[in-house]
């Protein structure tokens, strides 16, 4: 089961900053730089229900379908249509990929220069491929994520460039409509909203939407937050910084995150919580989710099923569960190839007998 948003059915869906006008800070003044991102479906999981028991329904967002393949578009559209409209002509990023491919990709739509930092040897091919195709100067420097951001943000302060990292309040603002969404197709909050958490920027703009729809009477309560980090990079589980953050799931290998106090105060406000899975379990959640469920997600996207795995004896009965799958599996292949435990039979003869006897006939 698929959950859509009804009241769009007769008409094109125009991008989240036309369609969530009126809870975004623009204005007639601010050009809409966007590529229709946002309206990303919320599908029904009966395997990982299944797995969980206790009679309740998971459904998993399916942020991995927006233009650039990751929720970073939502907070992007905002943030780079805000600065053209204070005239910025060039944005300035750190990134493990996925925020460079969105800059990239919105610079290019709205004519302007973008330079993304990057840890060396750690964006998966498919991020970088993105961002190189979109025309940004991508500086690949011998440090990590935490490292990288620092020096955007002094850059951004010195020069005549424009920061599109989550620390930008527009970000935050644009990607909390992923939160209106599951609220106008679920009919309410769920239960529960389980998110990776890297940066904590998401786990930060997930808050700010349900809490903004609940006070506007949009919705009736608000989820508790779980929010996954990988246990190699698990800084806010760990409450102390990581200096050299470590995991498969290179999109949330990050060791001190920059919204680190809007994702507890979004926790202990919930009465959610943050935790922390390991790589096998998110490669095991990876696979689940390809093979049960028909949805390729990358690595880090897999952190939340794996943490509601992880906490499945404290689902209560009945509840309404969502997992956010924050970015398309195609965004590392790689990873995929190396993980999936299948083989490919190769050298097989062009026959059909060969062929067959392959396939256990």
């Amino acid at each position: 089961m698929t959950l859509s948003l009804p009241r769009l059915q007769s008409q094109a869906w125009p991008g989240l900053i036309r369609h969530y006008w009126d809870y975004l800070p623009v204005s007639d003044s601010t050009p809409t730089i966007t590529l229709n991102e946002g309206n990303t479906p919320l599908v029904s999981a009966p395997a990982i229900a299944e797995a969980i028991g206790k009679s309740c329904q998971v459904f998993v967002k399916l942020d991995g379908l927006n233009p650039t393949g990751s929720f970073k578009d939502r907070g992007m559209t905002v943030a780079v249509s805000k600065a053209k409209e204070k005239g910025a002509e060039a944005l300035i990023c750190a990134s493990t990929g996925n925020t460079s491919a969105s800059a990239a990709a919105y610079a290019a739509k709205g004519k302007m220069r973008a330079y993304v930092l990057l840890p060396d040897g750690y964006v998966a091919k498919g991020k970088m491929a993105q961002a190189l195709m979109h025309g940004a100067e991508a500086i690949a420097i011998r440090g990590n994520f935490d490292e990288a951001l620092a020096i955007v943000c002094e850059i951004a302060a010195k020069y005549p460039v424009a920061l599109v990292n989550s620390v930008n309040p527009y970000r935050l603002c644009g990607q909390k409509t992923a939160a209106f969404e599951i609220v106008d197709a679920l009919g309410d909050a769920p239960d529960w909203l389980c998110i990776p958490v890297g940066n904590a920027g998401n786990i930060s703009a997930y808050w700010m939407g349900f809490s903004h729809y609940r006070n506007t009477g949009k919705s009736s309560r608000s989820p508790q937050m779980f929010g996954f980090e990988a246990e190699g990079s698990a800084a806010i589980a760990l409450n102390r910084a990581i200096a050299n953050p470590s995991t498969v799931a290179t999109a949330i290998r990050i060791g001190n995150p920059a919204s680190w106090h809007k994702a507890t105060a979004a926790r202990d406000l919930s009465g959610g919580d943050i935790g922390s899975v390991t790589d096998a379990e998110i490669l095991a959640a990876y696979r689940l989710l390809a093979r049960e469920e028909g949805i390729f997600c990358e690595p880090a996207s897999a952190a939340s099923v794996a943490g509601l795995l992880k906490y499945r004896d404290r689902v209560p009965t009945g509840a309404t569960i969502v997992c956010v799958l924050t970015g398309n599996g195609l965004k590392d292949p790689d990873t995929a190839v190396k993980h999936c435990e299948t083989d490919i039979h190769s050298g097989i003869p062009a026959n059909l007998s060969a062929v067959a006897k392959v396939m256990g006939f």
